[in-house]
């Protein structure tokens, strides 16, 4: 089964190794056709602490690694994170 993957904007690093990035989607409303913002927080692996807060960064799904924690960061992403700051 493919891993999902989702693109988001980081919005804590405070933790080891793990920040968290909020996904926004656009769903349109089913009864008025209008479309709205609906957010979500994950927590993701970044093994080597590069990501920092305003990153935009894409996630994929991986096993469990904490309680809370099951999405890690895509390497590519977060080394053109890196090298642009």
């Amino acid at each position: 089964m493919p891993r999902r993957v989702l693109q988001g904007v980081v919005v804590g690093d405070k933790a080891d190794k793990t920040v968290t990035v909020l996904v926004e989607r656009r769903l349109k409303h089913p009864l008025y056709k209008k479309f709205i913002k609906r957010s979500k927080r994950y927590h993701a692996h970044d093994e080597a602490n590069d990501a920092k807060i305003g990153d935009i960064v894409r996630i994929r799904e991986c096993r469990p690694i904490s309680k809370t924690k099951s999405w890690e960061i895509l390497a590519d992403e977060a080394a053109a994170a890196a090298a642009e700051s």
